[in-house]
């Protein structure tokens, strides 16, 4: 696989369009540039190659930049058929340490063929947006095991699949689940989810989410930042769970509750959160109203039974950029968003999560490829240590002109004993 800039028919014309994307996201990611600066002065990365399937945009490219000013050699494709721009990816392989495979719209074969050379630059740290390269590299291309120090996941999607890895005896690398932290669950999750999917729906659609009622599949950080947001631009919403506690955590925010078989009829936006398959299937369809949305904003385009619906289809047309109509015998019309691919992602409007809130999720991504580069882990899911994410809080408060409190001697004296009764 070539790397795309002999692929595109003007490169220079996308590099030049595709570095000022990188400049208006490097304006806005002062963690990034922060943590550059000892990256440039420490060189903790000189050596390693850095293995990389994500979103490749803008705020993906300035993390790509900073693994690269560290001292790696980073070889990068992306993770999504439909969310990579071409032109910042042609503005990353401009650059001497880095190569990109990344394009946009392509078919399986190219795509997992991007991957199948990423493997084949002979990565010693992995970082994946859904587990692609991790699962990659442990089928085909085994005898890269022994040199990889380790990995990073940033999706929620990505840790289930590694953690089912674990679980099988099959992980044989560590990874750090960086979805896991605080710092990725509590602002990427929660507020970047939230606001891109509703921002995006309104983009493509050119409709009003006020008024109307917003199912959405799944009260984890992603659904539950989804639910807080569309609560917050004057829409109802409907929560669907399968985790009771989730559930009822969701009707103690305010939300409503409904399984999916009841939610169908009620909606006008759907929204599905899951990383799991078969939220939304055919009897769903059949309840729906007419011109009823469905977004997803979960890794892969297998929440909405796009088959399914293609198959209880009469007729379908792309009625806008991004919206695809599917028209059922009775004259019903629902509309499909992005192919039922992440929303936020891989619409022909989307910018993904805003930038600042990409720039602490990197910040972290970027500190857990130093940690394992200096660290020494054993073969497994690893939680991001505290430190990291801490570290990554204090950078984007101090960026910001924000102060804070600090413990006392005395009051972490209190807190560390268990000698201090009542």
């Amino acid at each position: 696989m070539e790397p795309i800039t002999t692929r595109l028919d003007d490169a220079g014309e996308a590099r030049e369009a595709g570095e000022r994307k990188l400049d208006w996201a490097r304006e806005h990611m002062p963690i990034v540039a922060t943590l550059r600066e000892r990256f440039e002065a420490e060189q903790p990365l000189d050596g390693e190659r850095v293995g990389m399937a994500m979103h490749v945009e803008a705020k993906t490219g300035v993390l790509v930049e900073l693994l690269a000013a560290g001292g790696a050699e980073v070889a990068i494709t992306g993770c999504n058929p439909l969310s990579t721009q071409d032109d910042v990816s042609a503005a990353l392989d401009a650059q001497p340490t880095i190569t990109s495979y990344a394009r946009n719209d392509v078919a399986d074969d190219e795509y997992y063929g991007a991957l199948d050379a990423v493997a084949r630059a002979e990565p010693t740290v992995t970082v994946d947006d859904g587990c692609d390269l991790v699962t990659l590299i442990h089928d085909e291309y085994s005898d890269l095991l022994s040199t990889v120090v380790g990995g990073c996941e940033e999706t929620t999607t990505g840790v289930h699949r590694l953690r089912a890895m674990d679980d099988d005896d099959a992980l044989r690398y560590p990874v750090f689940a960086v979805n896991d932290t605080p710092t990725k669950r509590l602002f990427d999750n929660v507020h970047g989810t939230g606001e891109s999917v509703l921002s995006n729906v309104a983009m493509t659609t050119n409709l009003t989410v006020a008024g109307k009622t917003v199912v959405v599949a799944g009260y984890g950080h992603c659904g539950r930042g989804v639910a807080r947001k569309a609560e917050g631009w004057d829409a109802h919403v409907v929560v669907t769970e399968v985790d009771p506690r989730k559930a009822l955590e969701a009707y103690m925010d305010g939300h409503e509750v409904l399984p999916m078989a009841e939610a169908a009829a009620e909606g006008d936006l759907f929204v599905t959160t899951t990383g799991n398959r078969d939220v939304i299937v055919g009897d769903h369809f059949d309840r729906m109203r007419d011109g009823a949305i469905l977004a997803n904003a979960g890794h892969f385009d297998v929440e909405v039974d796009v088959d399914e619906l293609g198959d209880r289809a009469v007729a379908r047309r792309e009625v806008r950029p991004g919206v695809e109509e599917f028209e059922l015998a009775d004259g019903r019309r629902l509309h499909l968003l992005a192919e039922g691919r992440l929303v936020n992602l891989a619409g022909p409007l989307s910018m993904g999560h805003p930038v600042e809130v990409m720039d602490q999720s990197f910040g972290v991504q970027a500190l857990c490829v130093r940690e394992l580069v200096e660290g020494a882990y054993e073969a497994g899911v690893h939680d991001v240590p505290d430190a990291v994410d801490r570290e990554v809080a204090r950078v984007k408060l101090d960026a910001e002109g924000v102060a804070h409190d600090d413990l006392t001697a005395t009051q972490r004296d209190y807190l560390d004993s268990w000698q201090h009764g009542t």
